[in-house]
């Protein structure tokens, strides 16, 4: 028969000391522990704090950066405007009254010797002059001037009966009346900026020869400076605005530092794509609430200061006039006193605040409005650093999209 296996003997119970012992080594390995997670977390804490100050380091170096593109960009727009203004050129001398009454009494020929006097066609071709003064009052008629035909008709219907051409009506009446000849041209702007030089000479006839090339502005919403800065070698004999509704706008080139191209293009209607963006909303895109910049919410201007929506003003004209100056806002995203007050001495009197922010002074603020901080919101979105763009003007880019435009 088998064996039953003896039973194994139980271990005695350990005695109080060993237990002691035991418990003793259990809290040295959860003290140990303890410490290697304080040490861990000190690593952590450590290690958050280099990130934070390496961000805050190159976020600085950003700033630090892009302080120095915009002086630079400053710096090429002041070079190209000196280079251009080398080629200025005298006016050809004003025709007098008596001279003018004698030329328009004979027919065509006068006709064309008082638009080559006048020194506005580009090129004075006198078959090409008389071919355009043949046909009158045709808003089809394109003459090599800047000078808008068609619109000039519907602007001044006075030109429409007057039996000759409207570039001769413009030369002959016009000018002294100061009547645009282009919705780019603002005759009375530009003479009250450069009333002591122009004499007789109409504004147009002085703007060509010589008020282009020393950087003279136009219009308001045409800053010379900003355009030759994108474009500094213009075709020889060329205004910039003429170049700009030549070829200029096709290209993509800002008129202003407040009206971006691709922004407003954007908004236009089908069907309008070959026309100059400017003039699309110098004519007709302000009314129809189109926004010449993401920062310049026009509508929104319109709604938020009755007066200006009263008086019919176009309203970014408006804020460059005065609007800025009377502490105004230019869109929900800007707030005017507070980045003035932001900048403090560095604002040069007179400076347009939006436009300070946008060539520079956004990475001078160290709080462009209340509650946006410049450094943070560049630590959080450096993307915008490769796409050319402000805080406040890549922040209302986003909100656009999110509303759908």
């Amino acid at each position: 028969m088998a064996k039953t296996p003896a039973p194994k003997p139980k271990p005695a119970p350990a005695g109080p000391t060993e237990v002691a012992a035991k418990a003793v080594a259990v809290a040295n390995v959860v003290t140990g522990l303890r410490a290697d997670l304080v040490h861990a977390h000190e690593l952590a804490h450590q290690a958050q704090v280099r990130e934070a100050l390496s961000r805050t380091a190159l976020t600085l170096a950003l700033s630090e950066a892009l302080k120095g593109r915009a002086e630079a960009h400053a710096t090429a727009r002041r070079a190209a405007a000196e280079t251009y203004a080398s080629r200025a050129a005298p006016p050809p001398p004003p025709l007098g009254r008596t001279r003018q009454r004698l030329l328009l009494r004979t027919g065509v020929s006068g006709e064309v010797a008082l638009i080559v006097a006048s020194g506005v066609w580009r090129g004075a071709e006198p078959g090409d002059i008389a071919a355009y003064v043949r046909r009158r009052a045709d808003p089809a008629a394109a003459p090599r001037a800047l000078f808008d035909q068609a619109w000039y008709l519907t602007a001044h219907p006075e030109a429409v009966s007057y039996g000759k051409s409207p570039l001769v009506h413009y030369l002959a009446r016009g000018a002294a009346a100061d009547l645009a000849p282009h919705p780019l041209f603002d005759p009375v702007y530009y003479r009250a900026r450069n009333a002591a030089e122009l004499g007789a000479t109409s504004p147009l006839a002085h703007f060509v020869h010589v008020g282009a090339w020393r950087g003279r502005d136009p219009h308001r919403l045409f800053d010379v400076a900003c355009y030759l800065g994108q474009e500094p070698e213009l075709a020889a004999g060329e205004d910039p605005v003429s170049h700009y509704l030549r070829q200029g706008w096709r290209d993509g080139l800002s008129p202003h530092p407040l009206f971006d191209p691709a922004w407003y293009r954007r908004q236009m209607p089908r069907g309008g794509g070959e026309v100059a963006p400017l003039v699309h909303y110098l004519t007709e895109g302000w009314r129809e609430g189109l926004s010449p910049h993401p920062l310049f919410d026009g509508r929104w201007y319109l709604q938020q200061y009755e007066d200006i929506a009263a008086a019919g003003f176009e309203p970014l004209t408006h804020f460059l006039t005065g609007g800025a100056a009377e502490g105004r806002n230019p869109s929900p995203w800007f707030d005017t006193a507070h980045y003035v007050a932001a900048r403090g001495g560095a604002l040069e009197p007179g400076a347009n605040p939006l436009i300070d922010y946008l060539q520079g002074g956004a990475w001078a603020a160290a709080e462009a409005r209340p509650g946006f901080p410049t450094a943070a919101y560049l630590a959080q979105n450096p993307e915008l650093v490769a796409q050319g763009m402000t805080p406040l003007e890549h922040w209302a880019r986003k909100a656009a999209k999110g509303l759908g435009s």
